[in-house]
């Protein structure tokens, strides 16, 4: 099901036997556009630490309640290794988070999303293929490519083929696959604040040196949209409307080409 993240955020993790904590933030990968890790700020239990739980380890997101369930134990997030919000996340963390979970690494299996456990020793070789020896001179840490939400929203800039149209304002996300199917722009004043839906497969590109997020297409599309309302559900009717308006092949048409 389509969430806004919005819905998402400030939602409580339920783990086997009890709850660890509430979703704070998400990282994606800004090449594919799948969610990584929800970042989750745990409760008094745990002295409100941030850790990271991967889509694999995942539930049902219960929308009545507010609770996404988590197929982890509190005793096995007590021990993870514990996270720096205040830096990117490294690939040495996500080593060492992915061996404490038994998690499949994505850099090694493409497409893994922390989705079932991994031999050790079968890890050991992969992850010694995957990771080069230390550089002789020290090397920004973190993947480029993993990102996180609260970098974008209420920051970045949408900008069409002739100029600016408002700032990117949420993301919608497919609580199922995990993968980040629209960003929400709240558009400026010429177009009376509405917000609107965007695909990331409509995006040309993305500056981060710049904050802008640069979209093909006229802002006299986007303008004549249809409108996003974050208090309705997304239905299947909406996104065809939203992909005939702005004349694009639909994600779901190209799931199904895959699988034939």
């Amino acid at each position: 099901m389509l969430q806004p993240f919005d819905k998402l955020r400030g939602c409580k993790l339920a783990a086997s036997d009890g709850e660890i904590g509430e979703v704070s933030e998400f990282y994606f990968d800004d090449r594919q556009w799948t969610v990584r890790y929800l970042v989750v700020t745990t409760g008094s239990w745990l002295k409100g630490r941030h850790v990271l739980i991967a889509p694999g380890a995942l539930g049902e997101f219960d929308a009545q309640s507010g609770t996404l369930a988590v197929n982890l134990t509190q005793e096995q997030v007590r021990n993870s290794p514990p996270l720096d919000s205040d830096k990117p996340v490294s690939r040495q963390h996500e080593s060492e988070l992915h061996r404490h979970y038994g998690w499949d690494p994505h850099w090694v299996v493409p497409g893994a999303a922390g989705l079932g456990a991994y031999a050790p020793a079968v890890f050991a070789q992969q992850q010694a293929l995957a990771d080069p020896p230390p550089p002789e001179r020290a090397e920004p840490e973190g993947d480029p490519h993993l990102r996180s939400s609260s970098e974008l929203v209420n920051r970045y800039g949408f900008h069409a083929q002739d100029g600016e149209i408002g700032v990117v304002d949420d993301f919608v996300v497919d609580d199922k696959a995990w993968q980040v199917r629209y960003l929400v722009a709240r558009t400026g004043p010429w177009l009376f604040g509405k917000q609107v839906l965007l695909a990331p497969e409509w995006i040309e590109r993305i500056s981060f040196e710049q904050w802008q997020v640069f979209v093909n297409l006229p802002r006299s599309a986007i303008k004549d949209a249809p409108v996003f309302d974050s208090e309705a559900p997304i239905s299947r009717t909406y996104e065809q409307r939203l992909h005939d308006h702005y004349g694009r092949k639909t994600y779901w048409d190209a799931v199904e080409a895959r699988g034939k």
